[in-house]
C-alpha cells in the first residue's frame, strides 16, 4: 500500500483501481481544496446547464467546507442543494441535517435547499416526498460530498439494516429510501431517509471526506473487502460507473 505526503494524489493498488486518495496536511486545507473544485464544478454546471445541483453528506466533518464553499462567488440561485440522508426528525430539531446545511450556507443567497423529509420529520410520508422530490430533479449530480463511519456506513447506508441489498444495488430503480437502523444510534436514534447508491452514484464526480488515522482504517478494510453488507462504503470505492475521490487529513 501506498505511502502518501501532503496533497499527494494515488490509487491504492491495481484491485483497488475505482478510487483516488487526496491527502492534505490539515482539515483545513483539505476544506480549502475541495470547496475550490466544488466551486469550479458548480461554475461549469451553470455555464454548460443553467444549474449545478449537489448532494451534501451531514455531520460535522463536512460543516467547515460548506461555509467555504458557501463564501464563493457563484450565481447561487442557480444552485439546488440536497441532503444525502436524513433523521426523521422536525426541520427545528437539532440532529435535523438539512437545518445544519442550510446554517452552512446561510451566506449563498438564494441557493435553493430541499429536504428529503417533511417538516413534521414523518418517516413515511418523508419516504414519499424525497423520492417525489428526486423523481422531479431527475438529472444526474455535478457533485456529491459523502462521509463515512466509524462501521463503513455512508449516507444512511448503515451495515447489515432490513433492505440494504436493495439500497445499494446499482441498478435499482430507487432513488430514495427509509433505513431503520439497528440498533439505533444512541447519539441519534431515528429513523432515516437516504439516498440510493443507485442515486447517488449518478453523479459527474464523487467525493469522500474523512478525517483521521481511525477512519482511515476503516477504509482500508472496507477497501479490502466485497462483503458489502457490512462495509456500505464499499459500493462506492469499487463502482464501475463513478470514481470515487476520497479527501483525507490527520
Amino acid at each position: 500500500m501506498a505511502t502518501h505526503g501532503a496533497n499527494d494524489d494515488d490509487v491504492w493498488g491495481d484491485a483497488l483501481m475505482a478510487f483516488v486518495e487526496h491527502d492534505y496536511t490539515d482539515a483545513e486545507a483539505l476544506a480549502v481544496s475541495l470547496a475550490e473544485q466544488l466551486r469550479a464544478t458548480c461554475a461549469d454546471a451553470v455555464a454548460a446547464r443553467g444549474q449545478a445541483w449537489l448532494a451534501l453528506g451531514g455531520g460535522g466533518t463536512p460543516l467547515p467546507l460548506y461555509r467555504r464553499l458557501a463564501a464563493s462567488d457563484l450565481l447561487w440561485p442557480q444552485v439546488m442543494l440536497v441532503p444525502t440522508d436524513e433523521r426523521c426528525v422536525p426541520h427545528d430539531h437539532q440532529a435535523c441535517n438539512l437545518a445544519a446545511i442550510g446554517s452552512a450556507f446561510d451566506t449563498a443567497e438564494g441557493a435553493q435547499l430541499l429536504a428529503l423529509t417533511t417538516p413534521d420529520g414523518d418517516p413515511e410520508r418523508s419516504e414519499a416526498r424525497a423520492r417525489a422530490t428526486l423523481a422531479h430533479h431527475p438529472a444526474p449530480f455535478d457533485a456529491v460530498v459523502l462521509g463515512m463511519g466509524a462501521d463503513a456506513h455512508t449516507a444512511s447506508l448503515f451495515p447489515g439494516v432490513p433492505g440494504l441489498a436493495e439500497a445499494l444495488d446499482p441498478a435499482s430503480a430507487v432513488d430514495a429510501c427509509r433505513i431503520d437502523p439497528q440498533p439505533l444510534p444512541p447519539e441519534a436514534p431515528y429513523p432515516r431517509i437516504t439516498l440510493t447508491a443507485a442515486r447517488l452514484l449518478r453523479a459527474r464526480a464523487l467525493h469522500l471526506v474523512i478525517v483521521g488515522e481511525a477512519k482511515r482504517a476503516v477504509l482500508r478494510r472496507a477497501a479490502a473487502s466485497h462483503d458489502l453488507l457490512q462495509h456500505p462504503i464499499a459500493a462506492f470505492l469499487h463502482a464501475a460507473t463513478a470514481q470515487l475521490h476520497v479527501h483525507w487529513s490527520p
